[in-house]
């Protein structure tokens, strides 16, 4: 089997993965949230009426300065969201799934056995000097 086939299977097991389905799951109910749409909207014409003033030669630095405050406190209201800390959640779980199957990609192509690697933990034993480092290449 070539790669690309073996490629396409792993990401129909990804999709079968319960990860991915808490991910959807999260997704849809985000897109359902009227409330959380509206805020979002709103969050978008704050960052649109920011940039315009950013843009403009004699920018009313008062006017940005509010424009940012309203922007933090909508933002909060946005994160407060139940469905969005689920979608949060979620999504970060798919990024961190999807990291470590990069990870170990990675360590396979610079010649690592693809049946023991193991990706250095996040965070873990990285001292900052590569002479002293196998787990990149």
């Amino acid at each position: 089997m070539d790669v690309i086939a073996l490629t396409r299977q792993l990401g129909a097991a990804i999709q079968q993965d319960a990860r991915y389905a808490d991910y959807m799951k999260a997704k849809a109910a985000n897109e359902a949230d009227d409330n959380l749409n509206a805020l979002i909207g709103k969050l978008n014409l704050l960052q649109l009426s920011y940039q315009t003033e950013a843009q403009k030669e004699d920018a009313d630095e008062a006017k940005l300065a509010a424009y940012d405050e309203d922007f933090r406190k909508l933002y909060g209201e946005v994160m407060l969201n139940e469905n969005m800390r689920n979608y949060e959640n979620a999504r970060q779980s798919v990024d961190d799934m999807m990291n470590y199957i990069i990870q170990i990609l990675s360590l396979c192509v610079n010649g690592e056995d693809p049946a023991t690697c193991e990706p250095a933990p996040e965070g873990g034993s990285c001292t900052g000097s590569c002479s002293t480092c196998g787990g990149c290449g």
